[in-house]
């Protein structure tokens, strides 16, 4: 599936008439058939949380788009229950939701939730998955493990470019990576659903560029000694 007004870098610095041009021109590529996930970013804007989020819902719909949620800095020193209650809020009555759980080495405005917060975002029906960019395999296993005993049904799409693999684990994935070589990427999914064993070395030639690429930030932000600008 496309994702447009996504990756971070790129969205925190589009205006809105920005973000409306790009849905029109993901709409007119892609045609009213084809679905796409859009970003709503609403980080350093006043006003109800659950109201500037609508507004963006509102118009990534009206494109036939489906949502997905940026955090917001001003719910995280907020209790479990609260978030939820705002995320509640903010989804009731669109058909479709995607959460963003996003680490804060991507952006300050990004938090991993802790386990509460997670299985209540699951218990709200419009939010069908999330996205989980923490770059942690055991996070994101026990993510899914959680899933799968909780609701069965929940996506989880993963972020960890450190981890290209989670799909073998039960992840879908939503990669930045993936749009450094989209077609080694399909050709990755192909070996993969036919059981062919070429997937294997085409999938860590892929982490190896993964590697390359995030490791660095993931050291910047975790061990700071260990890794430099360059």
């Amino acid at each position: 599936m496309n994702a447009v007004n996504m990756d971070t870098g790129y969205v925190n610095y589009l205006n809105e008439a920005e973000k409306l041009d790009v849905l029109r021109w993901t709409c007119e590529a892609l045609g009213k058939e084809t679905q796409f996930v859009a970003g709503a970013y609403i980080e350093g804007q006043p006003g109800d949380i659950a109201a500037l989020y609508r507004k963006q819902m509102d118009v990534i719909f009206s494109f036939g788009g489906i949502p997905i949620l940026f955090q917001t800095s001003r719910l995280r020193e907020k209790t479990s229950a609260e978030k939820a209650a705002v995320y509640a809020a903010v989804c009731r009555g669109f058909p479709r939701v995607l959460a963003f759980e996003l680490g804060p080495m991507f952006a300050p405005n990004g938090e991993i939730f802790d386990e509460e917060t997670f299985r209540r975002l699951m218990d709200i029906p419009e939010i069908k998955g999330i996205k989980h960019s923490s770059l942690d395999r055991t996070i994101e296993l026990q993510r899914l493990a959680l899933r799968d005993a909780h609701r069965p049904d929940f996506r989880i799409y993963t972020g960890n470019d450190l981890g290209i693999n989670m799909i073998e684990y039960g992840s879908d994935y939503l990669l930045g990576l993936a749009t450094f070589a989209p077609k080694k990427f399909a050709e990755r999914d192909r070996l993969w659903e036919t059981g062919d064993p070429a997937y294997y070395a085409l999938s860590d030639a892929l982490q190896y560029l993964g590697n390359v690429r995030f490791a660095c930030r993931f050291l910047r932000t975790n061990t700071p000694p260990q890794c430099s600008s360059t």
